[in-house]
C-alpha cells in the first residue's frame, strides 16, 4: 500500500493559519475518498474532513468554516487549510483513504498511515 507522507504542520497562536499537505505516489483515489484524521493525546483518532473523488468535501462541525479540504490538479496530493485555529485543534494530522459515509471518531481508514504532521496551537 502507497503511505502517505503529511507535512505543514507547526506551531501557530491561536487565530492562526497552517496549509496542511499530503503527498502519496501514483493516484490516492480509488473507490474511496481521501481524509484528514487528527489524534490529540489520550484521544481516539478523528476524521476531520474527507473529499470525494468527485470533490465533495464534508467536515465535522467543529472545524466547518475553518477547514477546508482540497486536492491538487493531478490527484496524487491533498490539502488541508486550517484557518482560525483554536487550542483544541492541537493534534497530529495524517491523512488517508477514508469512507464516504463517516466523519468524526471511530471511522476506518482503507490505507497505511503515515508519520503524520504535527499541529500545535498555543492560547
Amino acid at each position: 500500500q502507497v503511505q502517505p507522507v503529511e507535512s505543514g504542520g507547526g506551531l501557530v497562536q491561536a487565530g492562526g493559519s497552517l496549509r496542511l499537505s499530503c503527498a502519496a505516489s501514483g493516484s490516492i483515489f480509488s473507490i474511496n475518498a481521501m481524509g484528514w484524521y487528527r489524534q490529540a493525546p489520550g484521544n481516539q483518532r478523528e476524521l476531520v474532513a474527507a473529499i470525494t473523488r468527485i470533490g465533495t468535501t464534508k467536515y465535522v462541525d467543529s472545524v466547518k468554516g475553518r477547514f477546508t479540504i482540497s486536492t491538487s490538479n493531478v490527484r496524487n496530493t491533498v490539502y488541508l487549510q486550517m484557518n482560525s485555529l483554536k487550542p483544541e485543534d492541537t493534534a497530529v494530522y495524517y491523512c488517508n483513504r477514508s469512507p464516504h459515509d463517516c466523519l468524526g471518531y471511530g471511522c476506518p481508514a482503507f490505507g497505511s498511515w503515515g508519520q503524520g504532521t504535527q499541529v500545535t496551537v498555543s492560547s
